[in-house]
């Protein structure tokens, strides 16, 4: 399931920690490339460990807790500490399937990446190409998105970020450790999921409500690692 979800960080919000970013030094995004990705990733990297780093980060870790659609599309076991990266002047990171497992800084052990998540912090009009391109058996998806929003795509999918040939494109991005690693079944109950939300909010019987609420909680119950 690719996802796309609105307005994860307000317009203030936006605007505080592109303040941030845009005062930041940046160094080359290769530290974080694996052996493959490394031969076709250009772009520049917020160097972990910063403090612009570690403020940012507990940013967007905090919007993340609060956004009842990237709960309900993750359902997210562990979050890898959001990184953050820049390209601009032709930049771009060829085509690449993240690694499976990824060491968490600091000694906080290992993470099974089942999503990979971009979350925007330029808008469309501030750049040119720098398009995030994810592949999957129903051919290529081309995103791009507002300033706040964020996707979320399966971490086993091949995907690239086309050349920025004006302008920055800045964003953070990071990988979840779902409760339930498949995608298929993670896709079915976050259809479950909005559907009840949507029945309750035009005022569909209670009763009807706390049956399907019940179907969805047992699926999860059958297929979570929690």
């Amino acid at each position: 399931m690719l996802l796309s979800i609105p307005d994860v960080l307000t317009a203030d919000q936006v605007a505080r920690c592109r303040q941030v970013l845009d005062a930041a030094e940046w160094v080359d995004g290769g530290v974080t490339a694996g052996a493959q990705s490394g031969m076709v990733k250009r772009n520049m990297q917020l160097p972990e460990g910063s403090e612009a780093h570690r403020k940012l980060g507990e940013a967007v870790l905090d919007a993340l807790g609060r956004c009842p659609h990237f709960i309900s599309g993750a359902l997210p076991a562990r979050v890898f500490p959001p990184l953050f990266n820049r390209y601009e002047g032709g930049q771009e990171f060829g085509a690449h399937v993240d690694n499976a497992i990824r060491q968490i800084p600091g000694g906080g052990g290992r993470i099974r990446t089942d999503l990979s998540a971009t979350l925007f912090f330029s808008a469309p009009d501030e750049y040119d190409g720098g398009e995030l391109v994810v592949e999957d058996t129903y051919g290529e998806h081309t995103v791009k998105l507002p300033a706040g929003s964020m996707v979320l795509y399966p971490s086993t999918s091949l995907h690239r970020v086309t050349p920025v040939t004006r302008g920055a494109r800045i964003a953070s991005f990071f990988w979840i450790q779902s409760m339930v690693r498949d995608d298929g079944q993670r896709t079915m109950l976050y259809n479950l999921d909005t559907t009840i939300q949507k029945l309750r909010d035009d005022g569909a019987a209670e009763d009807r409500l706390v049956e399907l609420t019940a179907h969805y909680h047992n699926l999860l119950r059958r297929w979570a690692d929690a």
